[in-house]
């Protein structure tokens, strides 16, 4: 299952309860963030995956047509400290991919290890058991994270998903 088809589906279903989400904003904020999540959770829970959509600044949450686009994260096996391919491996996959970033290792500590992957536009948190994108998904940043679910993560369908959203 490729990053791509999951931010897709994640993104339709997230349209598909806007008018829901936008009256919540109204409302409560606090219950449309937890709204917004459940469905994340739900869509994320077919492929095994917790997906989270987060809103890093102060009023984010009302940008309702960036649902999706940007400021992901995907928990994969929360206790993995080491990745399962070599490290150099995924720096060298972003090295291909984008221009003008910075890839560093990160989180480098208690026998953990990390790729940080910096541009002006964006930031994603490459972590055994996660993936942080910060910032617009771009194609690169798609390509990037096709990749990884595929050769680092190994993402597959739960036993018994569908492959459309039952909405």
């Amino acid at each position: 299952m490729s990053f791509s088809q999951i931010v897709s589906e994640l993104q339709k279903e997230l349209r598909s309860n806007n008018p829901q989400i936008r009256f919540l904003l109204k409302k409560n904020p606090g219950l449309a963030f937890t709204t917004i999540n459940e469905i994340s959770t739900n869509i994320g829970s077919k492929y095994n995956v917790r997906i989270s959509l987060n809103f890093p600044e102060k009023g984010k949450i009302e940008d309702y047509e960036s649902y999706g686009t940007e400021n992901l994260g995907f928990v994969f096996q929360r206790n993995s400290r080491n990745f399962t391919i070599p490290r150099e491996s995924i720096k060298s996959k972003a090295s291909e991919i984008f221009n003008s970033v910075q890839i560093q290792d990160a989180y480098m500590y208690e026998g953990k290890e990390g790729v940080r992957v910096i541009h002006d536009s964006f930031r994603i948190d490459v972590l055994p058991a996660s993936l942080h994108v910060w910032g617009k998904i771009n194609e690169e940043i798609r390509n990037f994270c096709n990749w990884l679910l595929e050769n680092c993560y190994e993402v597959r369908p739960a036993a018994g998903a569908l492959s459309e959203t039952n909405s």
